[in-house]
C-alpha cells in the first residue's frame, strides 16, 4: 500500500514539475455543464538522434619493470 501511494506521489510531483518547466499545458476547451469538461493537452517533444564522428583517442603504452638486477 505505502509502495502505491509513493508511486502515485511521485507521479503527481513530476507532473506539477513538467508543467512548471512549460513541457505540458493542459487547457479546459468545454466547460463543465451538462456534460463532463473536456481538456486538451499540449506537451512538449523531444527528439533523440545519433551521429557518426571520428574522434581521435589517446593510446596508452605500457612499460613493465625490469626485475632483472642481481641481488645485492
Amino acid at each position: 500500500m505505502r509502495a502505491i501511494l509513493f508511486i502515485l506521489g511521485l507521479v503527481v510531483l513530476l507532473l506539477i514539475g513538467a508543467m512548471m518547466l512549460g513541457l505540458v499545458s493542459i487547457d479546459m476547451v468545454r466547460p463543465a455543464a451538462v456534460q463532463a469538461p473536456k481538456f486538451e493537452a499540449d506537451v512538449g517533444r523531444v527528439d533523440v538522434g545519433t551521429e557518426n564522428r571520428t574522434v581521435q583517442v589517446p593510446t596508452l603504452d605500457i612499460q613493465r619493470a625490469d626485475n632483472t638486477q642481481a641481488p645485492q
